[in-house]
């Protein structure tokens, strides 16, 4: 396969200006569009774009299916959705995307009326839903020891191209 995986481990993607920064720095060190953020599933290098609908979503997904009533509650009280933490840093939001691709795939929509966090901004949530529907607690699609936190933070790596 022509990516190399070059760095691993590369931490949390950050705000803005930070991902602009690293950007820069791997453009000058492997060459612009030379590089890709991935994770290594499988023992291949699966680009993020590809990881995000085959484990961020489909870990969701699996979590609805697996525990139907935090799905009924969240239709039940949710009029919207959205990450505090994303909105406070104003950092990458994964969790609400996630989450909306799956009510759209399943042709649902809420029927509440609270604006419902998806995960918690220094310890507040609104919801105890909020807590049970983070990253933080949702288990990774087939790796129940693995949240999808852990897997999105720590598997993430950087690839170069290589001909």
């Amino acid at each position: 396969m022509p990516w190399q995986i070059v760095e691993r481990r590369i931490g949390r993607a950050g705000t803005p200006q930070q991902r602009q920064q690293r950007q820069r720095r791997w453009d000058q060190r492997y060459g612009v569009d030379q590089w890709a953020i991935g994770y290594q599933i499988a023992g291949e290098f699966v680009l993020q774009e590809h990881a995000i609908e085959s484990i961020y979503n489909a870990s969701y997904a699996a979590h609805f299916e697996q525990n139907p009533a935090d799905l009924a509650e969240l239709l039940a009280l949710a009029k919207t959705i959205y990450n505090p933490h994303a909105q406070a840093t104003n950092n990458v939001d994964l969790q609400v995307p996630a989450i909306l691709a799956y009510l759209k795939r399943q042709n649902l929509q809420f029927q509440g009326h609270e604006r419902l966090a998806i995960g918690s901004w220094q310890g507040q949530a609104s919801h105890p839903l909020s807590i049970r529907l983070s990253p933080l607690h949702i288990q990774v699609i087939n790796d129940p020891d693995t949240t999808l936190e852990q897997f999105w933070q720590e598997q993430k790596c950087l690839a170069q191209w290589v001909d």
